[in-house]
């Protein structure tokens, strides 16, 4: 199992992935199976909603009588599972493989951690439903929903995500409670619950400490209660009795209603209360108990924007039922629900609530009489069970005007005001009302939707604050892919782009790299790299290599691109996660066309007949790059108003419409080698496309082609030619048959002499294309030293010996072939048979520790070259040439 978390090979949704062995069920469908229908009927009987491929309710059902296999049901109770735990989602697939009893199958999940062990548990309840059993599926749609409440964001968090994802700005989660990213690159907003990263720290401190506070707004003329922090409890009964009860207690610093007793009448009451508080802060205050209602004030971006008046938790009597029995009552309302999936929570009898039965003397076996009113706790919190009713339109403007005023004083951007007083609709009353305290990062829940009244959209005001009309919230996002070519080009398109002044955050097989600088190195070119540059904050373009295996394993690491480029598809790593053909590959890479945004720009090679279909699958507008100008696909592609990349006498060109405009001379751009690498002139062009799609132009893309070279310093790894004296070593990536086809063609116009090769297969491939691997080999190099630096999981040596099979098959003998298993050993071994005029390509697989290894050589060379000559130069007699 795993959880693919942006759009993927089967979904533009994140899914959980599940690779399912059915093992003897295989030859068990449903309908072989006594009894299943109406046990699962039975066990889950809102399985009578799914539809399934029947396209009617009750579909599932149907299928279940008519015959399918375990897989297919175990997908159906995995999306079901979700659904009972709240949090709804309708789609799945299940696959047949070329493996017997193996099924790949996929459902979509809104949380990773619900989704995951809905599946787990949909294979339990599945297997028992086959051997005859049900299962109890409480218990597991009650731990789903204790995931759920864990993993999903707070309801105030939640809207202010959904509003962003209204407006379609994207947003990243940045840890496991609340901390939200929105916007990318430099334009990014971060969130914490409902506090903002342009909100006061000081004003969130002044907010925190209730002592503080109450001075501050009593200072500045705003009504609050009389009273004073202690860290005594002899001192506080002191307070008391100065201020005069009834007082309310409460910890210094605190929220959610923790620590707090209001109504506190005795010295003795007055004892617990003031220990309940120190479980929450050792700092204690103690202050005069307003007499009134409890309404919250919610102030953003200092105006008035919402009023609730919120009431504790309570039942009322029946004269039948005891205190429990109506608290259960309460509790079955299906508006009330566990933790935040609904408006209303469930009441907990806690402490509060045996304090308040405590003082009128009743339990909860006692019954209350009939229309008796009971408040079961002292404080009006929603997530302690209260309810909220909006009075946002009954709010008197000087009340309004204060609020506002006092946001001002706090300096908090989003605050929420508590006070008690008889009502909102006229002005306070200093001698009777006051603000008890400001919360710096106020819930929502109240507002967006409260028991009572009309529900106010909360967020739209925050998302107005952050993000004003007109601002921007995204990046450009370039993604390339294609079985060769990615790196090249992601480079490429990144230089031209900062040498007309971007900062570019790119990832690539081996780093991520912010403004030129690597600042993680390794193969990022997966959706964590995307991640990390859309997290950065200083970046203003996102180029991204996108690589099968993260896409396969993942998904994409963002849901939308502004430029998307599709290079090649040729063979390679088939066999894995369900990619069998070339076509399959196609179609998984296909996905970054897929997800180009309708304004945006899908590249594709017109030349390669596995891409070009895919311009049909893309919402975007289409730019083709061909090697060959009279390519009829270029020219349907003008007709329709699109640009196209090709080339023309020895020049790249751009055509879009009725004209035509030169970008450069093919001699002009070193990585080209004077035209003679064909595989870097489509590079070339595809970056071309990309950079004109972003809006620069000729002048300023030509400025980048010229300027970048195929060295180790701006493209390592990638065709780096070194002199190494009198013969020539190459160090390139290239690992599979398109790039071992693309540099053998290359070969013949730099070396006259021989063409050796160090060359690795990959454990992870299958034997076949190992064997095919070494065949292709054959056909452009004279000798190879085989190692084996990616055995992936096989026995040393095992790959290096299906290669050696593969050149025998091309016609090599065991003179042709030298194997060396360890990496650095063959570079040595492949760098010591050069004589004058050969070539040495050294496949890279640790680029770093390969260019390393060559310039140590070099300077070897070098170093005995000069010594040679010196030692010449003294055989010399004195005077003569």
């Amino acid at each position: 199992m795993r959880a693919l978390r942006g759009p993927n090979y089967y979904s533009r949704y994140p899914a959980i992935f599940m690779k399912l062995d059915l093992g003897d069920l295989e030859i068990k469908p449903t309908d072989k199976i006594e009894g299943l229908r109406e046990n699962i009927e039975e066990m889950m009987p809102t399985l009578i909603e799914h539809r399934c491929s029947i396209g009617t309710r009750g579909g599932f059902f149907e299928r279940v009588e008519r015959g399918t296999w375990a897989g297919h049901v175990v997908e159906h109770v995995a999306i079901e599972l979700q659904c009972l735990a709240r949090t709804e989602v309708g789609f799945g697939k299940t696959f047949d493989t070329n493996e017997e009893g193996i099924y790949d199958l996929v459902f979509r999940y809104r949380d990773e951690g619900v989704g995951m062990e809905a599946g787990r548990a949909a294979v339990r309840i599945v297997d028992d439903l086959f051997g005859g059993k049900k299962t109890d599926i409480k218990p597991i749609v009650h731990n789903l929903k204790e995931i759920r409440e864990k993993n999903l964001l707070g309801p105030s968090t939640q809207s202010i995500v959904d509003e962003a994802k209204k407006r379609e700005i994207p947003t990243i989660r940045l840890n496991d409670h609340s901390f939200v990213q929105i916007g990318y690159g430099v334009y990014q907003r971060r969130i914490q619950a409902t506090m903002m990263d342009s909100t006061s720290s000081l004003g969130v401190e002044i907010a925190d400490d209730k002592g503080r506070t109450k001075k501050l707004l009593s200072e500045m003329g705003v009504p609050v209660p009389r009273g004073y922090s202690t860290w005594d409890l002899k001192d506080a009964k002191k307070i008391a009795e100065r201020i005069d009860y009834p007082v309310t207690v409460k910890p210094l610093q605190g929220n959610h209603g923790r620590g707090i007793t209001t109504d506190v009448n005795t010295p003795k009451e007055l004892e617990t209360a003031y220990r309940n508080a120190l479980k929450v802060d050792s700092t204690v205050i103690v202050e005069r108990f307003l007499v009134g209602f409890d309404f919250r004030i919610l102030v953003i971006d200092g105006k008035f924007t919402a009023a609730a008046m919120r009431e504790p938790a309570y039942v009322i009597g029946d004269g039948r039922s005891t205190i429990q029995e109506l608290i259960d009552a309460v509790n079955s309302d299906p508006k009330r629900g566990f933790g935040h999936e609904k408006n209303l929570t469930r009441i907990k009898v806690d402490y509060m609530t045996e304090r308040l039965l405590k003082i009128k003397k009743m339990t909860l076996d006692d019954v209350l009489e009939d229309g008796d009113k009971l408040y079961l706790k002292s404080t009006a919190n929603l997530s302690a069970g209260g309810r909220a009713i909006d009075v946002t339109d009954e709010v008197h403007p000087r009340i309004i005007s204060m609020a506002e005023r006092v946001s001002r004083i706090i300096g908090l951007n989003v605050m929420g005001i508590d006070l008690i007083a008889p009502g909102l609709n006229t002005p306070l009353d200093p001698e009777q009302c006051g603000i008890i305290e400001v919360n710096a990062a106020p819930g929502f829940r109240m507002h967006l939707d409260p028991s009572e009244g009309t529900p106010r959209n909360v967020a739209e005001d925050v998302m107005n604050m952050i993000f004003p009309k007109g601002s921007e919230y995204q990046v450009p996002i370039v993604a390339v892919t294609g079985t060769n070519g990615k790196t090249t080009t992601v480079r490429l398109i990144s230089h031209i782009l900062s040498l007309n002044g971007k900062n570019v955050g790119m990832t690539s097989t081996d780093a991520v790299v912010i403004d030129n600088v690597p600042i993680l190195k390794g193969d990022y070119s997966g959706p964590g790299g995307a991640k990390t540059v859309l997290m950065d904050s200083t970046i203003d373009h996102a180029v991204l290599e996108v690589a099968r295996g993260g896409m396969l394993r993942r998904g994409l690491g963002y849901n939308e691109s502004d430029v998307g480029v599709l290079l090649n598809v040729t063979s390679d790593h088939l066999g894995e996660g369900g990619i069998e053909t070339l076509e399959d590959l196609a179609r998984l890479k296909a996905i970054v066309i897929e997800t180009v945004k309708e304004t945006g720009h899908a590249v594709l090679n017109a030349d390669d007949p596995l891409v070009l279909p895919f311009q049909e699958k893309t919402k975007g507008n289409v730019i083709l790059f061909s090697l060959d100008p009279d390519n009829p696909a270029l020219k349907e592609n003008l007709k329709k108003g699109y640009m196209n990349v090709t080339f023309k006498d020895d020049s790249i060109i751009i055509q879009k419409g009725g004209w035509t405009s030169v970008v450069a001379r093919v001699v002009e751009v070193p990585i080209t080698y004077s035209g003679k690498a064909t595989f870097n002139i489509q590079n070339a062009m595809a970056a071309v496309a990309a950079s004109s799609a972003l809006g620069l132009n000729g002048r300023q893309i030509r400025a980048g082609l010229v300027s970048f070279s195929p060295s180790i310093g701006l493209s390592p790894g990638r065709m780096n030619i070194i002199e190494m004296g009198n013969f020539k070593a190459i160090i390139d990536y290239g690992h599979n048959m398109g790039a071992i086809k693309a540099t053998g063609e290359f070969l013949p116009h730099i070396a006259n002499g021989r063409k050796i090769r160090m060359a690795a297969g990959t454990g992870n491939r299958r034997e076949v294309d190992v064997i095919e691997y070494g065949l292709t080999l054959s056909k452009y190099y004279d000798h190879v030293v085989v190692t084996d630096t990616d055995p992936r999981g096989k026995a040393p040596g095992e790959v290096a010996e299906l290669v050696r099979q593969g050149l025998h098959k091309g016609g090599f003998t065991d003179d042709n072939i030298t194997i060396v298993l360890d990496g650095r050993e063959a570079t040595q071994v492949a760098l010591d048979m050069a004589v004058k005029g050969d070539v040495v390509v050294l496949q890279a697989d640790d680029v770093q520790l390969v260019i390393q290894d060559v310039m140590d050589y070099k300077e070897k060379v070098m170093r005995k070259f000069e010594e040679e000559v010196q030692l010449k130069q003294e055989k010399i007699p004195y005077g003569e040439d």
